[in-house]
């Protein structure tokens, strides 16, 4: 008999709507996957980048986020136009690290909506086990998946900082959110202000674990050499890294 993957799905749900729908959906005997394990927020807008991040590096298959549906927020902040921009943000990174976006989910259910809580749920699932373990799905490694969270969580000050002053806008609909964050302005702002800080952040860890010279560095990363070297300088003249003479190899500095 063959072994069916059973993915690990935790959900940040929002009290007032998604948490009461998956309430309704309990007392109403509705059936669907139990694979999820529920964090209650007050409010989708709360769910913060490192809270996803941190989940997937612990091992989740899949987050999910449910929240109020669009001009329903409880709160006149309107957390959930918040909470839209940080997925579309979290799914940019995921990618970044070569980890298949669609495991991160944000949905909007209401009190009254068990069923469709359900259905969300169960397709979720389905998609994850097509998708198959964190990691092995994408053919990333424990060691290199570990790296790339390690990196991209330690960035996340930064890219909340990057959010609020180059990213953050206020749309009415989900089709202007999506059309604004799959737009050449923001890719081009996202390789100019993210990207290259997060290989280089990749990079000092790599090297936190002994020398390294650039060919082996370009190896693990997958990068060619030239750029490996073009970040290597660049970290050396910000006196994060240096160029032992006697080992020939990066070393931290």
């Amino acid at each position: 008999m063959g072994y069916e993957f059973d993915p690990k799905i935790l959900g940040f749900l929002c009290n007032w709507c998604c948490y009461a729908g998956a309430d309704l959906a309990g007392v109403s005997r509705y059936q669907y996957p139990t694979n999820m394990r529920i964090i209650r927020v007050m409010c989708s807008g709360r769910v913060d980048p490192a809270f996803i991040l941190r989940a997937f590096s612990n091992g989740m298959d899949g987050v999910f986020v449910g929240g109020c549906w669009l001009g329903e927020c409880h709160y006149v902040t309107e957390g959930n136009y918040s909470a839209l921009s940080v997925m579309h943000i979290c799914k940019k990174l995921l990618e970044q690290i070569g980890v298949n976006p669609e495991r991160l989910r944000l949905e909007w259910v209401s009190a009254s909506e068990g069923i469709r809580f359900t259905e969300v749920i169960t397709d979720f699932t389905k998609k994850l086990k097509e998708l198959g373990p964190l990691g092995i799905g994408e053919g990333i490694d424990e060691n290199g998946l570990k790296l790339k969270f390690e990196a991209v969580k330690s960035l996340v000050p930064y890219i909340k900082l990057v959010e609020r002053e180059r990213l953050r806008v206020h749309f009415d609909t989900e089709d202007e959110y999506d059309k604004f964050f799959t737009s050449e302005e923001v890719d081009r702002l996202f390789r100019e202000l993210i990207v290259d800080k997060l290989t280089i952040s990749q990079i000092l860890l790599l090297l936190r674990g002994g020398p390294l010279s650039t060919g082996e560095i370009s190896e693990i990363l997958g990068l060619s050499p030239s750029e490996v070297s073009r970040y290597l300088n660049s970290s050396a003249r910000e006196g994060l890294v240096r160029f032992d003479e006697i080992q020939k190899c990066f070393v931290p500095a």
